[in-house]
């Protein structure tokens, strides 16, 4: 496989903990990572995804589709080529998501909170609920 056909990437977990980098072919698809994230979690940590529908990836700020390959995730605006991505994860287990559209909203916003550290961000966040 050719050198410029591989991305690197690293997924981001909710304590800070890193799984990666590792080089994944850019016809990878997002299914494909989460499966890998999921054979890869520590098992020490607080929440365990079970299933790929357990796991939502982010990167440059959107939830990335399971069909969407790496290479149709990057910006457009360009990523350092020679450089890690880094995907942010989050764990919303199946049984969290059969409860009220404002859960997860604060979830999310709660998330990016811990992970970005601005207040302004969360106030737009539940706005937008």
């Amino acid at each position: 496989m050719p050198e410029e056909d591989l991305v690197e990437l690293k997924f981001r977990l909710y304590d800070g903990s890193d799984i990666g980098p590792v080089r994944y072919s850019s016809s990878s698809t997002v299914a494909m990572l989460k499966e890998r994230i999921i054979s890869e979690w520590p098992r020490d940590k607080k929440m365990v995804p079970k299933v790929a529908n357990d796991v939502k990836l982010i990167n440059a700020g959107k939830v990335l589709e399971n069909g969407t390959t790496i290479g149709q995730c990057r910006s457009p605006f360009g990523e350092f080529s020679e450089g890690v991505i880094t995907m942010h994860v989050i764990v919303q287990p199946t049984l969290t998501k059969t409860k009220t559209g404002n859960l997860e909203m604060l979830m999310w916003a709660l998330y990016l909170l811990h992970t970005m550290g601005s207040p302004i961000l969360l106030m737009h966040l539940v706005s937008l609920n």
